[in-house]
């Protein structure tokens, strides 16, 4: 089977809905993660339809996040991306948010457009291309925060990684770049058109940096979020950083879940580099750790490598205590980030010699799964919601 073949549009629309209808209709979900936690939460909200209203607790377990919309499928943080997603089933939708320079939240991974815009063929911002020391790391590009609104809108998206995703290259220069606000009404349209609530899961990306220019993202993205009406804590809607500041400040703007990112057990989130606080994500997902996340967050974003670590051979190794801990403290696991190509999968679940060809997927997942974790990451929603679902079939 060729790789177009191995990815026609309507085939994978199909098996995504098949995927939510089973997530949607299995009461056994939740509890198949094997956890008194899950079970309790399966007591508590019997209709795990999503979107129906009673907070991130009624979600299906384990939940499937767009990330960035449906990546794997269309350029990444485009409404294209977030339409595609929803069609494919995705309970959630994740949106990264950075400024412009008059300070209008948009959907970037990056504050770097250089890879995910055609802002280089535009001649009159040759002059706008510099270096720049984003939370310690040099980088040349152009930047969200050196260009107003109205310059950025001049601007297509196109696909961040062609030569692994080649296929996305058809739709480059379809889409805009969106601001969050175009995002929540396109969220309140997608609701009305498909009877309920759009989920969005949506990230403060380096939170410090910008605060530093006078740019700090936290106050305008509640101000945002109490005009949509989404500030409570039953709204649609999970605010995650990898900044645990970012979080506790938003904690006191608005009453939304807050998630904690956490990125590879040796690093230090960005603020604590700053503030000369020496602790590291080995020490955030310890018990104690996790006790602090918990009082002022909902759940933590780990790498999955926190949960399954590779060995040096890249394959998947055993599981750590990360889920059993962290629902010890009341706090759900939403993991980052699966996806289909054998590039990113570990060692053992990778199909042939071609990096961008698609590996046991579904295989990967199982094992991610049956760790009991709340929810997952996907750039291939679809792949994701077929997993769950075999998972519920076999409990």
């Amino acid at each position: 089977m060729t790789q177009g073949e191995r990815r026609t549009p309507a085939r994978r629309t199909v098996l995504g809905a098949a995927g939510a209808t089973a997530l949607g209709a299995s009461t056994a979900l939740a509890a198949g993660t094997g956890t008194a936690r899950a079970a309790e939460q399966q007591a508590a909200a019997p209709d795990r339809t999503p979107g129906r209203g009673h907070g991130y607790r009624s979600l299906p377990v384990p939940t499937v996040i767009g990330h960035r919309g449906a990546s794997g499928y269309r350029p990444e943080h485009t409404l294209g991306s977030y339409r595609h997603a929803l069609d494919l089933g995705a309970h959630v939708v994740e949106q990264d948010l950075v400024p412009t320079r008059d300070g209008h939240l948009v959907c970037r991974h990056e504050n770097d457009i250089t890879g995910t815009t055609d802002v280089a063929d535009h001649p009159e911002f040759a002059s706008r291309k510099t270096t720049k020391t984003v939370d310690g790391t040099a980088l040349t590009g152009w930047f969200t925060e050196d260009f107003t609104l109205a310059e950025l809108k001049t601007l297509r998206a196109k696909e961040r990684i062609p030569g692994t995703r080649q296929e996305n290259t058809l739709y480059d220069g379809r889409w805009t770049v969106p601001t969050f606000e175009e995002v929540l009404r396109w969220a309140e349209e997608e609701g009305r058109r498909r009877g309920r609530e759009i989920w969005l899961h949506v990230e403060t990306k380096h939170p410090s940096y910008f605060r530093s220019l006078g740019l700090g993202l936290e106050e305008p993205l509640a101000k945002l979020l109490r005009r949509y009406g989404r500030h409570r804590a039953n709204s649609p809607v999970f605010l995650q950083s990898f900044e645990p500041s970012s979080i506790q400040r938003l904690a006191k703007l608005v009453d939304a879940p807050g998630v904690v990112l956490l990125s590879g057990a040796s690093s230090r989130p960005w603020d604590f580099v700053e503030a000369g606080d020496p602790r590291t994500v080995a020490d955030l997902v310890t018990p104690e750790g996790l006790a602090w996340i918990a009082s002022y967050a909902q759940g933590i974003g780990p790498t999955l490598d926190l949960v399954i670590p590779k060995d040096a051979s890249g394959r998947l190794g055993t599981p750590t205590t990360l889920v059993r801990d962290a629902h010890a403290e009341g706090l759900i696991l939403h993991p980052y980030t699966h996806r289909n190509e054998n590039a990113f999968l570990p060692a053992d679940f990778r199909k042939g010699t071609d990096p961008t060809a698609y590996g046991d997927a579904f295989g990967a997942l199982k094992r991610y799964l049956e760790t009991g974790i709340d929810g997952i990451f996907s750039d291939n929603p679809d792949t994701a919601l077929l997993a769950a679902a075999d998972l519920a079939a076999r409990d």
